[in-house]
Order: structure tokens, then C-alpha cells, then sequence
């Protein structure tokens, strides 16, 4: 666990920060000492969960955002500076994704996710690395990712190709602006224990079921332990890791081998 002060001083804009994963990280970049920004579509969880940090003690605010626009995304980055004072921190955690076979996943539908996930994710980057250029301070920025990017998954090939290019991204950026003090890493969740995963992937008890005949140690993440991870990739602690995309899901990509 990281020192309660970790990121005092810091101010840290997370997408997709209204439920789920985006949350999770906000609360415990906060409980560290960050000052929060949440942004995303939703102004009905950007409310609720801005008034949730608030009451743990956390200085939040948040701005409803189209990542898929970038001039939403501009202006996402004016109100934090505005309303902050500044930008160090950035997590990607916002994107959309749904299970379909590739022969009936129409071309709006995987538009629609390659524009959340790679579009946004790169305006959003490009939108923080430029201000943390400007302010000569440098940065961390941390994507969400899958395994599917690099391993392929049947049923997701928009999300995959748009993972795929977030961790292309990814390593491209650690090397390119790594001079600028910006460090840019990603972080790989397996099946995590959110609402929005047990909707969208698990719906059913057999399916839930499968996945977890996948995964070697036979259980759900918990988004406790995905927000730790984060906080670490994107704290002074990893300072010499750049470029990296850190998997954490309890072995599933790695299979079972014949155990299994």
C-alpha cells in the first residue's frame, strides 16, 4: 500500500471516472492525496460520484465529456486547469464494449467503439501530454487495456483492434515524450467484479460460470485491487517504468495448460 501522501499536490483527471474502474482509482488516487476531475457522457454518475469523494474527505470535481469530440475533450482540459490549477495525472479508463460475433457486429456498432476507445483515449493523451509539456512538470498517464489486444478474443474484435491500438499507443508515447518527464503505461484488468461487467459480460449464471473456469485462480478481480495497481504505475514509486502494460488477472491469458 502506498503513503497516504502520495500524490499530495497532484491533480489527476480520470474518464470514465462516474462508475466502475474510473471510480475505484478516483477514490483511492484521492485517499492518496490527489485532487480528482471526473469526467465522462453521464452527468447523473459524475454528480453522485463527485459528491462520494467529497464526502471521504477528496477535493473533486467533475465536467460531462464526449471523449469521441475533441473539442469536448479541449474543454475538459481548460475547466481542470481552470478549476485546478493544473494537470498531472491522467487515467484512460473510459470505453465501450459489448459481445458480438464479428459476422453481425455492423459497421456503426464497431465505429462506435473504436471512437470511445481509441479515438478518445487519444485525444484525451494528446490533449494532457501537451499541457504537461507546457508546464515543464511532466506526468503519468495510464490507459485500461485488455489481454484480447495482444491475444485476440473471440466476440470483441472492436474493442480488440481498439485495445490494440491504446497499447501501440502506449508504448510509442513512453518513448517519445519520455524526455518531458510523461511517463505513459497501461494497465491490463482480467474479469473484474463491477456492475457494468456483470452486465455487459456475465449476464448469466453459465456465463459467469465459463469465465471463471478461465481464470487459474478461479475468482473475479476486485476493483480494490485494480485501483492499487493503478495508483502504483502511476505513482513516483514506478518512476522507472515506462511503456509498460502490466496484466493483472489472476493468470486467465496465460491458460491452464493441460491442467487446465
Amino acid at each position: 500500500m502506498l503513503p497516504e501522501a502520495t500524490f499530495s499536490g497532484k491533480v489527476a483527471v480520470i474518464t470514465g471516472g462516474g462508475t466502475g474502474l474510473g471510480l475505484g482509482i478516483a477514490q483511492e488516487l484521492g485517499r492518496l492525496g490527489a485532487r480528482i476531475v471526473l469526467a465522462s457522457r453521464n452527468e447523473e454518475h459524475l454528480s453522485a460520484a463527485a459528491e462520494r469523494l467529497r464526502a471521504g474527505g477528496v477535493e473533486a470535481t467533475w465536467v460531462q465529456t464526449d471523449i469521441r469530440q475533441p473539442t469536448e475533450v479541449e474543454r475538459l482540459f481548460l475547466e481542470a486547469i481552470e478549476r485546478m490549477g493544473q494537470v498531472d495525472l491522467l487515467v484512460n479508463s473510459a470505453a465501450g464494449n459489448f459481445i458480438v460475433d464479428a459476422d453481425r457486429l455492423s459497421v456503426n456498432g464497431f465505429n462506435a467503439v473504436v471512437a470511445s476507445v481509441l479515438h478518445g483515449t487519444y485525444y484525451c493523451t494528446r490533449a494532457a501530454g501537451l499541457e504537461m509539456i507546457k508546464s515543464g512538470r511532466g506526468g503519468s498517464i495510464l490507459s485500461i487495456v485488455a489481454s484480447y489486444a495482444w491475444t485476440g478474443g473471440p466476440k470483441t474484435v472492436h474493442s480488440a483492434v481498439a485495445k490494440a491500438g491504446v497499447v501501440a499507443m502506449t508504448r510509442t508515447l513512453a518513448v517519445e515524450w519520455a524526455h518531458h518527464g510523461i511517463r505513459v503505461n497501461a494497465l491490463s484488468p482480467g474479469p473484474t467484479d463491477t456492475e457494468g461487467a456483470r452486465q455487459a459480460l456475465w449476464a448469466t449464471q453459465e456465463a459467469q460460470e465459463k469465465i471463471l473456469r478461465r481464470i487459474p485462480e478461479g475468482r473475479f478481480g476486485t476493483v480494490e485491487e485494480v485501483s492499487n495497481a493503478a495508483c502504483y504505475l502511476l505513482s513516483p514509486y514506478a518512476d522507472f517504468v515506462n511503456g509498460e502494460v502490466l496484466v493483472i488477472d489472476g493468470g486467465e491469458w496465460l491458460g491452464k495448460g493441460i491442467v487446465g
